[in-house]
């Protein structure tokens, strides 16, 4: 990630951190619980909180997060009554970045269950850890525990209510696309189109980033208008990032992931579908070698195989450059939004939009 971004990352953490501490402050537990009986003890919230905590700590990219603050401030340059309206503007908007990191961190730990992943960010999965009960209870538990930020918020009834709609409105978003690439990595034979695909990934990896994007608008005092106009665009960003993904796993394989596990999960990710449309005849053979990897695991002789026919039709390049196409052509759609705030091809004099454009180039380049 960009050095420039390293105050703001920091203050990202802090706030993280404090919404989901190690140690339990009669506050915390009022704010997430309200009122509970004096015999439950730290031995009985660490069943929800440890495995979300553990996960959060192994590291992530907090692009998400990140985004929701630069979205924000390219706001409050606009909304802002005085100076000090807009640092209150963003301080709220930090003060809200729990709602989309807590969310992504629930997601993932019930995706590993449901993917029967042993791996996340190089360190055993939530469920392996911890047990399926446990895992499966507090990532639930999370994905209530995230809009805590907003009962908490210093702003008006009207704000909290939005934010609140448009929270429910982007989980069962992300529910719908989980639940179309389970039905998928279900059944081998099922080859869903390239547009059943895109819609997928637009809810389930897309509705982040459109929260992201939303609730920095909105908590800086953004139409809602506005907010909708700039997630469906990050929405389209968040397909592009799923694409490049898609790719990273069958190269040098996903950051404490071994390559080619999306072979092994039965995944239909694009390069498959892409690869599949150039080569029909070629649906039995990945199908069987897709079925075999999943029987024999990662280790499989299957996952090497079918990368190698892949690769050699060249989808897993063409993938790469159609996400890379899509995070270029909505990003900068995206910072235009404002054109007040300057031109959009004059980066050096607007940094807005060049922050915007280096969180996103930051994060492309650490994908090969």
């Amino acid at each position: 990630m960009d050095k420039d971004f390293s105050e703001r990352l920091k203050k990202i953490e802090d706030v993280l951190l404090k919404a989901l501490p190690e140690q339990y402050s009669d506050k915390w537990k009022s704010d997430s619980f309200g009122s509970i009986p004096e015999s439950i003890s730290s031995i009985h919230l660490d069943m929800l909180e440890k495995p979300c905590l553990n996960l959060l700590t192994l590291g992530g990219k907090r692009w998400r997060p990140l985004l929701l603050v630069l979205c924000a401030e390219m706001t409050a340059k606009k909304t802002a009554q005085s100076k000090a309206h807009e640092e209150k503007l963003i301080e709220n908007a930090y003060h809200l970045t729990p709602l989309v990191e807590f969310t992504h961190t629930a997601s993932l730990i019930h995706d590993d269950i449901e993917d029967n992943a042993d791996m996340r960010r190089g360190k055993p999965a939530a469920h392996i850890t911890f047990g399926n009960d446990t895992a499966i209870n507090a990532g639930s538990w999370l994905y209530f525990e995230a809009p805590v930020c907003i009962n908490t918020l210093d702003a008006s009834q009207d704000l909290k209510n939005s934010l609140y709609k448009l929270y429910t409105q982007e989980l069962r978003r992300l529910h719908l696309g989980q639940a179309m690439d389970i039905l998928w990595h279900r059944m081998p034979d099922l080859i869903p189109t390239e547009e059943e695909y895109k819609a997928m990934v637009q809810n389930k990896t897309g509705t982040l980033a459109s929260l992201a994007v939303q609730t920095g608008i909105l908590a800086a005092g953004g139409s809602e208008e506005t907010a909708k106009k700039a997630g469906a665009i990050a929405a389209q960003i968040g397909v592009g990032f799923q694409i490049l993904d898609d790719v990273q796993n069958l190269t040098t394989g996903n950051p404490g992931k071994l390559r080619g596990d999306d072979i092994v999960e039965n995944k239909k990710s694009l390069p498959l579908l892409l690869h599949l449309k150039q080569f029909p005849e070629q649906k039995e053979k990945i199908a069987e070698l897709m079925t075999k990897a999943a029987k024999e695991g990662i280790k499989s002789p299957a996952v090497e195989q079918c990368i190698a026919l892949m690769d050699k039709g060249g989808q897993i390049r063409n993938s790469y450059e159609l996400g890379l196409s899509l995070i270029k052509t909505y990003t900068e759609k995206l910072s235009k939004l404002y054109p007040e705030n300057g031109d959009s091809s004059d980066t050096e004099n607007n940094p807005e939009i060049s922050d915007i454009s280096r969180l996103f180039a930051g994060i492309v380049s650490s994908v090969k």
